[in-house]
């Protein structure tokens, strides 16, 4: 769901801001990938109160890559433990 952001304050019908939204222990998951200067404050904002509240915050299309496919490892029952050489290993093979 996009939500309005810190810098634009409520909406006109009272739409709360992301910030308000994790404060109330409505979010989840935050995916937020600014750009410009603009971006930073809402994200110095979105940042802190997600740590307050303990909600993960994603903040690169990498970040969320990787967050999806550890769900989708999850959710078809293929997690496990590895080393680090090991996981590299296989990528290089799948690489191949």
């Amino acid at each position: 769901t996009i939500v309005r952001k810190q810098s634009e304050g409520e909406g006109p019908n009272g739409e709360k801001t992301i910030v308000q939204h994790i404060h109330d222990g409505e979010v989840d998951l935050i995916v937020n990938t600014p750009y410009g200067t603009g971006g930073r404050l809402d994200g110095y904002e979105i940042r802190t109160a997600a740590v307050a509240r303990s909600v993960p915050c994603l903040t690169t299309v990498q970040a969320l890559a990787a967050a999806v496919q550890g769900i989708d490892a999850l959710n078809g029952g293929d997690v496990g433990v590895r080393s680090l050489q090991e996981h590299a290993e296989q990528l290089t093979a799948a690489r191949d």
